[in-house]
């Protein structure tokens, strides 16, 4: 499935195949496990980038990066959520001409939809959650996990976060869904007797209910590299007032977003003086943090197209990918929808950037109300459906 576009009008052609489809089903909750094959091929050269680019920057920009990476912080409070008035900011007006509302443009969205399976994929900071200034206190509404909870009864739905993949079933906690962990790295499926040869960087283990699962782990042989990283970087940042230091499994982050701009040069060189011993390990930026990742050809939007093979959704014309995101990780993710023609991205953003998104939404309200749209236009079309049976 193609689209072929202007920016906010696709229309669906024809489209080169996926690969044949590996795993299948719903995903439960499982503990993790090591010692997945590691393939060779995963390896990948990067380059050296232009200062002032935020990806895999070098020590020279990196001050830069961050403070270009880190707009002033916006406080999120209750009144504020009551409070949807449109930014008068005729900036953002003028971005939103070239990122189109989602919630505005619904009905052409639906439209579009018509006829075809919708697949949803989420970002979660950001994206389900407000942004907050300490990372472990990132909770989703009751609300939001609600609204999540009824869209994945009607779509095949999959989170997707940088987040370890326990840390963001933890936030979450519904088994309804698909999570992608580590940016992708660590993604969990239900076996399926049925399925072609498990991949080279797939394993079997056993969940917390006993049953028994998929964990495909393309980094896994990074697990110590990463755990040694992590104990440096929080031995690097002790003196640091407001740096924090987490162990994502299979990436580490530097959260800066507490520490006083003035002193944002000393978190840059306590992260170069330590990931410069690792070549295979790469520094990416987020929202207010530092990522050190393996150097794999594996992000966010291959963790989309294998996701797409695992629901069996490759190869088909009536398929619509979904993916709504707030980070700069997501990218990789709206890029590959954009390229393939195949799907819109949601860029969730209050404040005008460029993106490989189609579409918009202002925060984590907006997206919960656009989740609760997709079930409404769901419900009204098998009402209809029924009706004509």
């Amino acid at each position: 499935m193609d689209l072929k576009t202007n920016h906010a009008a696709p229309v669906l052609t024809d489209s080169a195949p996926i690969a044949q489809s590996r795993l299948h089903s719903s995903l439960l909750h499982c503990t993790t496990a090591s010692g997945a094959a590691f393939s060779p091929n995963l390896l990948l050269t990067v380059p050296r980038k232009k200062a002032g680019l935020l990806d895999d920057v070098r020590s020279s920009s990196w001050l830069d990066a961050m403070k270009a990476s880190s707009p002033p912080p916006k406080r999120v409070t209750k009144e504020q959520n009551n409070d949807r008035t449109s930014p008068d900011d005729s900036g953002y007006s003028n971005w939103l001409l070239k990122y189109p509302s989602a919630l505005a443009s619904f009905e052409q969205i639906a439209n579009f939809a018509r006829g075809k399976r919708i697949a949803l994929f989420l970002d979660y900071d950001g994206t389900l959650s407000p942004i907050v200034d300490n990372p472990d206190c990132a909770f989703m509404s009751n609300d939001m996990r609600s609204a999540v909870k009824i869209v994945a009864k009607y779509f095949p739905t999959a989170i997707i976060s940088g987040r370890s993949r326990d840390k963001v079933y933890e936030f979450v906690g519904l088994t309804e869904l698909y999570y992608a962990g580590s940016h992708g790295m660590d993604i969990v499926s239900p076996v399926r007797e049925s399925a072609p040869a498990d991949h080279v960087n797939s394993i079997r283990s056993t969940c917390k209910r006993g049953k028994e699962v998929n964990l495909f782990q393309p980094a896994s042989e990074f697990l110590p590299m990463i755990d040694e990283v992590f104990n440096s970087l929080v031995e690097s940042t002790r003196d640091i007032k407001g740096a924090k230091v987490e162990n994502n499994k299979f990436c580490v982050s530097v959260h800066y977003r507490n520490v006083d701009d003035k002193y944002w040069d000393a978190v840059a060189r306590s992260v170069d003086k330590v990931i410069k011993n690792y070549p295979k390990l790469r520094l990416t930026h987020g929202r207010k943090v530092l990522e050190v990742r393996p150097v794999i050809d594996w992000d966010k939007g291959k963790a989309v197209t294998f996701l797409l093979e695992s629901l069996g959704l490759n190869n088909c014309d009536d398929v619509l990918p979904i993916y709504i995101g707030d980070d700069r990780t997501d990218e990789d993710a709206f890029k590959v929808l954009r390229e393939r023609r195949r799907g819109y991205g949601i860029l969730v953003s209050s404040a005008p950037k460029e993106s490989n998104a189609y579409y918009s939404l202002r925060d984590p309200f907006e997206v919960m109300e656009f989740l609760k749209s997709l079930v409404m236009w769901k419900k009204v079309k098998c009402s209809i459906g029924s009706e004509v049976l």
